[in-house]
């Protein structure tokens, strides 16, 4: 059957295209301009659509689901301040390469520029945070432009996921009529069996890629150096979402009996594979109390950890640094070679080579020992810490962590806000031997879209979602609970309420109040009850001593439940501070 007119027609091609170039998901906003997008997705029987109300929570929500999967989301949205909501959640997806495609529906170009209304200029309005841009023509039932536009379609989507990952943006005009209202003579009879209307037997265009690998005697200088290092150390970074296989992180570790710092979001702090190497979570608290390493290999972006980073930058000795993109990811300066490939077989070649090298040196038997020992005394301190006499005398939002990723089922999805929970996650989060995805926002680190952006990741998995959240991020994403309906997603929510910004008690302004309190902390005074009968789900305000059973029976049950824990946020700042001494200085007597 013919289209009812040419809007119809190129909503129905690109969708069309898109979908058989392997896109499974689609994020829409309502509006009038991208009415022949909305249409074509929520007709298509192959797509799986999500319809948000703000434009902003769909964007982060895309941006959720994306990061899970590691394949492209869809966005779409009408012409004018719409798009500009997508923006933060596009820079994310830029700086954490997560492959996003952003539709958004504009003016005709005879409109623009001439005071229209809804208008603004969205020619590249992402800037340099996107991988491609281009604007497409207006539709027209002509078979050349009709296999343009499935080529861009299946190109644009092909380079979300190329190297690195990441969003793309078309920009699609229309002009009215924008509903599938019949136009006589606007398309042709038998336009849609031509090879440009009915497309081919997948994707116009597939795009083939290969893996980046190291040339042999690349490989052999990476082995060589790590074969006579008497002190190795890998540092696995948070990952992209095509990740690094830990198998081959710990693989590679445990041929040279090198620790591992794994940061929670680095796919390796979790895993069957921890109990095969020494994979450790507790550094934060006494990594400087150490030597330096001889040679460290690093991958994924920088560590969460801020002693870490300072760790390595102080470290005189030489530094591998793997990025598949070739990327410069690390803000301190102090890596020695960047080693542009894929990172799981560099490590799987590396180890070949390592096994083939005969004059492999010993590494030092107290090296790893000294991890080993240190990683004991933070847990048994973390443990004290957390007795129930302890929290109930001083609790602290750390213990609230520890339990989260502690007690998470097997398998599960947990994602950690920005500012404090993904630090305490950092530092609190013991290594287990179990099936965790455990993820944040740490592109540009913002804590806007949080709630969306879990949820969106919870879309995505038959696995219980766990998302841990401060107040200030809880109250910035509040829209976004409406997803659980109207999505279908359900979630644990653990809501850390020191009523305002807690992360300033990290930084030297604490010391001068006023400005501190108002300007900084900026309490809210906001009690969240409401939110049960707002968004249809339960809220249970839970006490630090009895979190671990509520948090446990939370996951074990269907639907939604918010689980608030207050705290005092300079009291718990002052509970890591003591803890992270009692660690650094055991360490410190033990060497």
């Amino acid at each position: 059957m013919t289209a009812p007119n040419r809007n119809t027609l190129w909503g129905n091609v690109l969708v069309d295209e898109l979908v058989a170039s392997g896109l499974e998901a689609v994020c829409i906003a309502p509006g009038s301009r991208s009415t022949p997008l909305t249409v074509a997705f929520a007709t298509h029987p192959d797509v799986e659509v999500y319809s948000h109300i703000d434009e902003r929570s769909a964007a982060y929500f895309a941006l959720g689901r994306a990061r899970r999967t590691g394949e492209p989301t869809a966005l779409v949205c009408t012409s004018g301040t719409a798009a500009a909501n997508f923006h933060p959640a596009v820079v994310e997806a830029s700086q954490a390469r997560v492959p996003l495609l952003v539709l958004t529906a504009d003016r005709p170009h005879d409109l623009r520029d001439s005071g229209a209304n809804q208008t603004v200029d969205q020619v590249k309005l992402y800037g340099d945070a996107v991988r491609w841009y281009a604007e497409l023509p207006e539709p027209e039932a002509d078979e050349r432009k009709v296999r343009m536009l499935r080529t861009t379609a299946a190109r644009a989507l092909a380079e979300t996921t190329g190297v690195p990952a990441g969003p793309v943006h078309l920009n699609v005009p229309f002009r009215k009529p924008l509903e599938p209202v019949d136009v006589p003579d606007d398309v042709p009879a038998g336009f849609e069996e031509t090879l440009a209307g009915r497309g081919r037997d997948g994707p116009f265009v597939e795009t083939m890629r290969g893996t980046t690998q190291l040339e042999e005697g690349d490989v052999r200088r990476l082995a060589s150096a790590l074969a006579t290092a008497s002190r190795p150390l890998v540092v696995a970074g948070p990952a992209d979402p095509a990740g690094v296989d830990a198998r081959a992180v710990a693989d590679l570790a445990a041929a040279v009996d090198a620790p591992v710092l794994a940061d929670p979001l680095s796919t390796v702090r979790f895993g069957p594979h921890v109990a095969d190497a020494t994979v450790c979570g507790g550094y934060d608290a006494y990594v400087d109390a150490i030597p330096d390493p001889d040679v460290v290999v690093r991958m994924g972006t920088s560590p969460t950890s801020k002693t870490l980073r300072r760790y390595l930058e102080d470290a005189d000795c030489r530094q591998f640094l793997l990025d598949p993109a070739g990327d410069w990811r690390e803000a301190t300066f102090t890596a020695t070679d960047l080693v542009e490939a894929d990172p799981t077989t560099v490590l799987e070649s590396g180890e070949d080579a390592l096994a083939a090298d005969d004059a492999r040196t010993e590494t030092d038997p107290d090296w790893a020992d000294r991890f080993r020992a240190a990683e004991r005394r933070h847990w048994d301190a973390r443990d004290d810490a957390l007795a129930a006499d302890s929290l109930e005398s001083t609790p602290f939002e750390g213990a609230i962590l520890a339990s989260v990723l502690e007690s998470a089922p097997d398998p599960a999805t947990v994602f950690v806000s920005n500012s404090m929970p993904v630090r305490d996650a950092d530092r609190f989060g013991r290594p287990r031997a179990a099936d965790l995805t455990v993820l944040a926002n740490r592109g540009a680190s913002g804590i806007d879209g949080i709630t969306s952006t879990a949820l969106g990741a919870g879309s995505a998995t038959d696995d219980p979602l766990v998302l841990v959240t401060g107040d200030l991020a809880f109250y910035h994403d509040m829209n976004g609970l409406l997803a659980l309906g109207r999505c279908g997603v359900d979630a644990t929510i653990v809501l850390l309420d020191n009523d305002g910004g807690g992360i300033f008690h990290m930084l030297p302004i604490e010391e001068y109040d006023p400005p501190f309190t108002e300007q900084f902390k900026t309490p809210h005074g906001l009690e969240f009850d409401a939110v049960e009968e707002l968004y249809d789900l339960e809220f249970v305000r839970v006490e630090p001593t009895t979190f671990d059973a509520v948090y446990r029976e939370s996951v074990a049950s269907p639907g939604t439940q918010v689980l608030a824990v207050e705290f005092d946020a300079e009291t718990s700042h002052r509970r890591r501070e003591d803890l992270e001494r009692r660690v650094r200085d055991a360490v410190a007597d033990d060497a």
